[in-house]
């Protein structure tokens, strides 16, 4: 991304301070802002890994703005609301006015009336998030829960907390593959931008060219591309496979699942060329026997479900630090401490 943009959503997301107000994008953010988040999520855990509950947003408001379905991801925002005592509330976007013809505007503002503390907005055009943080309600946080094949920023962030917890090892030192359907995956971007930040010099594409975007060569330094399977994933320290989406089957991007899985598919002869430490990862939800089999998604080297419950303290301290950046651009910063 060119300079210009990135200090564009770095401006949009953090206060005068410098400290998050909005999580819309990883791009444009700094190594320290992520690092504090990733620090930040790692305290709600306790001596016994398990997450805790405090009062941080006590009285505070926190809305689910969901107009693209996802139970997984609405359903541990809300539980790392409620671990931080906020109060909670799912909007039926499907049932709300906008339906009835009000614009998307006027909604939010009548939203944003009712005295809510942060969106978590989840939407299917790419770039919603920031018009919404930047046009309509900049004074409400705004946390991007996906939008479009632009960005799923806390999606990268528990990715990034769960290699950080489960291998011990520096991103600077790690070799990490990305397998899958790259061109239409939010997921993809967030954590390409993520690993690039937080120095990961190793990061492997791994990809028929159907499902690459145009432009590969945008993701610069430290990003290769891979067609073969088996040289992609060799020696590596950490797999992500992506969901294929069931709508490219069958058509010129993605001749049928059966093939997929034939080439790219993550098998147990397949991760055998890995480091014997690899770790397993997978955004969900898993098209087993397409992208991963059943006996990897289940095996020893899987945290997928770690990353399930990393998602709920990535969630918790990103709700945390953008409600403390917004009070503190506010002047109200004693009101709320991380």
């Amino acid at each position: 991304m060119h300079l210009a943009a990135l200090h564009s959503q770095s401006q949009i997301q953090l206060n005068q301070h410098g400290n998050l107000k909005h999580f819309l994008t990883i791009e444009g953010l700094s190594k320290e802002v992520l690092t504090t988040i990733l620090d930040t999520a790692a305290s709600f855990f306790n001596d016994q890994n398990q997450l805790i509950t405090n009062n941080l947003l006590e009285g505070r408001t926190v809305m689910n703005l969901f107009f693209e379905n996802s139970t997984r991801t609405r359903t541990t925002f809300e539980a790392a609301a409620k671990r931080l005592s906020a109060n909670v509330l799912n909007i039926d976007i499907a049932r709300s006015s906008t339906s009835k013809g009000e614009t998307l505007r006027d909604t939010l503002w009548n939203l944003e009336a009712m005295a809510a503390d942060v969106f978590v907005v989840r939407h299917s055009s790419s770039g919603a998030a920031h018009f919404i943080a930047k046009d309509v309600c900049p004074h409400v946080a705004i946390i991007n829960a996906g939008d479009g094949r632009h960005a799923h920023p806390t999606q990268a962030m528990l990715d990034m907390l769960t290699i950080r917890r489960e291998t011990n090892k520096k991103f600077e030192a790690m070799s990490i593959a990305i397998i899958g359907d790259i061109k239409h995956s939010r997921v993809a971007r967030s954590d390409i931008a993520a690993l690039q930040t937080l120095g990961c010099q190793d990061i492997r594409i791994v990809a028929p060219n159907t499902l690459l975007p145009y432009g590969f060569n945008e993701y610069g330094e430290g990003v290769r591309l891979f067609n073969k399977m088996e040289d992609g994933i060799r020696d590596c320290d950490v797999i992500i496979t992506l969901r294929i989406q069931n709508e490219r089957i069958d058509s010129p991007a993605l001749s049928s699942q059966a093939e997929f899985y034939k080439m790219y598919g993550l098998n147990p002869e397949r991760l055998a060329l890995a480091k014997p430490d690899c770790i397993v990862m997978h955004p969900g939800p898993m098209n087993r026997g397409v992208e991963i089999d059943s006996s990897i998604a289940d095996g020893s080297q899987s945290v997928i479900l770690q990353q399930v419950t990393n998602g709920i303290a990535v969630r918790m301290a990103v709700l945390a630090l953008s409600m403390q950046g917004q009070l503190q651009e506010k002047g109200l910063l004693d009101a709320i401490a991380v």
